[in-house]
């Protein structure tokens, strides 16, 4: 999954590119557009920010990639921010406050507001990947969320919408303390959704393998692995996948809220 590419210098052709955005409703943004910011309290890690609320989110998305002794010890949430670490490549040492989570590629932690996220490489001298998140919790009375830690190989495959070539997977309990959720969905061969989606929950997805054809706004455009995606609220959205790979990716979503006026 190498999705920034380094190979800087003059271009060999015309500078062109599928990414757009439209502020609040969708974006695309293709990787060899990607550029690495400096955040605090990640040392030796090359971070990206993807979907942000200068984008129109109401969370932030990151690509980071962890060098051998990358680390946060600063520490990554808290306060009445809720966490997602998802392990795209290699192994590292996540914990929750003090709690300790060695997670692999396909491992995940959720640290829910008021729980400290801390992440470290640990994989023997070799980078790792990470897909991580961050949003600010909306508190319901009488409920609460928790810390959960496992891996998507563990995590039951369920038919989207009774279709077999369609594959979806929850990494959050669905209740009501939790205002998010992290899914997986995967398209086989000859896959799509049933129906064009239109709804006010909103998501930010990172293509993990495949390639797909996606309609954003009522307008259809390729994509593939190493994409990432904003959808906004009501933006009209679908997919089906193309070629004869999986065509899959991770994307939060919000839930189990009303909306405030």
């Amino acid at each position: 999954m190498g999705y920034i590419n380094n190979q800087l210098g003059f271009p060999n052709g015309v500078l062109q590119t599928r990414s757009f955005v439209k502020h609040g409703n969708c974006a695309l943004l293709e990787p060899n557009g990607w550029v690495n910011n400096r955040v605090p309290g990640f040392d030796n890690c090359d971070m990206t920010i993807l979907g942000s609320p200068k984008m129109g989110a109401s969370f932030v998305d990151y690509v980071v990639t962890m060098h051998p002794n990358g680390e946060n010890t600063r520490g990554f949430g808290g306060g009445d921010i809720e966490t997602f670490v998802f392990v795209l490549e290699g192994k590292i040492k996540a914990y929750s406050d003090k709690d300790e989570h060695n997670l692999d590629q396909g491992g995940y932690l959720y640290c829910p507001a008021g729980v400290t996220m801390y992440l470290k490489n640990d994989n023997n001298g070799e980078k790792s990947k990470l897909f991580l998140y961050k949003r600010r919790y909306v508190p319901l009375e009488g409920y609460s969320a928790r810390v959960i830690s496992d891996n998507i190989k563990n995590v039951e495959i369920v038919h989207y919408e009774g279709m077999e070539n369609v594959h979806f997977q929850s990494m959050l309990p669905a209740e009501l303390g939790f205002d998010m959720n992290m899914h997986i969905l995967t398209f086989k061969k000859g896959g799509s959704h049933g129906y064009i989606e239109t709804h006010v929950q909103e998501h930010g997805a990172l293509i993990t393998s495949g390639r797909g054809m996606y309609n954003l706004d009522n307008q259809w455009m390729p994509v593939q692995e190493g994409d990432y995606i904003f959808m906004g609220p009501y933006n009209l959205q679908v997919a089906y996948q193309v070629g004869e790979e999986d065509f899959s990716y991770i994307y939060s979503k919000d839930c189990h809220r009303d909306i405030d006026l």
